[in-house]
């Protein structure tokens, strides 16, 4: 088992979670059911799959959580840009989020290469 408490990558995803937070409250109400609960919902899934599979008895485990959470980060970042093709949000903090989603990825890849090596 691994202390996610301590890993860079959960950390990061709580980072994340919040940021995302911030920015869908300034979405149209018409969008609380629609592209906001589903960008938090996305994001709120990154850093729950690190710490669940971090739970798990087997490196193999925590490897298919670490996917999942891949996986959510993806839909994140389509989510980010229909928010800005819907100019829910602007080029600026499209970019900044993008930019962080695609640190984040590329941090749980590098620790999966480092998990399969173990």
């Amino acid at each position: 088992m691994h202390n996610y408490r301590e890993m860079k990558i959960w950390q990061k995803g709580r980072i994340l979670v919040k940021e995302v937070y911030l920015i869908t409250q300034t979405f149209p109400k018409e969008e609380r059911f629609g592209l906001t609960s589903q960008a938090q919902r996305a994001a709120v899934s990154i850093p729950l799959n690190i710490s669940e599979g971090a739970g798990r008895g087997t490196n193999k485990d925590f490897n298919n959580f670490l996917d999942m959470a891949r996986g959510s980060v993806n839909e994140l970042e389509t989510l980010i840009f229909l928010s800005n093709d819907l100019e829910y949000i602007n080029s600026e903090t499209t970019n900044l989020l993008l930019q962080k989603t695609e640190e984040l990825s590329k941090m749980i890849v590098a620790f999966q290469a480092k998990l399969s090596k173990i």
